[in-house]
């Protein structure tokens, strides 16, 4: 195993109003280098659900339908010794530094994708943030108990801090 980067840069700007945090991208998603671009990750496919939109497909389409829908994406973890793409196998976690997206934008909520990205928010990031992430449950393919309904149903509530003004 060795120390792996993080080599996506956070998507956000200045009218962001969540931020959604995975824990550290898969390995199709470092090949990629785009957030969840493992074909069989429901991240995308549960967003456009949610906020009832058509999945965007290319890397473009995805950027511009985070900023059409003011979500910001990033991860928690900047870089971390990982087996593949397995959460189980992390160490050695240096933590990303999310101050410029919460001082450069009008986060209102941070999400989490997943336990993992949870735990390592709290145990890293809320301290200095000062703010609680409500957990999601993971769009992971790894996830396989969670039906792309259940999913949608859960991750509904990012539309009341999304419909704020």
């Amino acid at each position: 195993m060795e120390q792996v980067s993080h080599p996506i840069p956070p998507i956000f700007d200045e009218h962001s109003k969540i931020l959604i945090l995975g824990s550290f991208p898969s390995v199709k998603s470092r090949e990629g280098c785009f957030f969840y671009h493992h074909p069989q990750n429901r991240f995308w496919k549960v967003l456009a659900q949610v906020l009832d939109q058509p999945v965007p497909e290319t890397i473009e389409e995805k950027k511009h339908f985070l900023a059409k829908n003011h979500i910001a994406v990033w991860d928690v973890i900047a870089s971390c010794t990982i087996e593949g793409s397995s959460d189980s196998s992390i160490k050695n976690v240096v933590p990303t530094d999310l101050e410029p997206i919460l001082s450069g934008s009008q986060i209102k909520q941070i999400f989490c994708n997943g336990g993992t990205s949870h735990q390592y928010y709290r145990k890293y990031q809320e301290p200095s943030t000062g703010r609680t992430a409500i957990r999601l449950p993971s769009t992971s393919p790894a996830n396989a108990a969670w039906s792309l309904e259940r999913l949608k149903k859960e991750w509904s509530v990012i539309l009341d801090d999304l419909k704020s003004e």
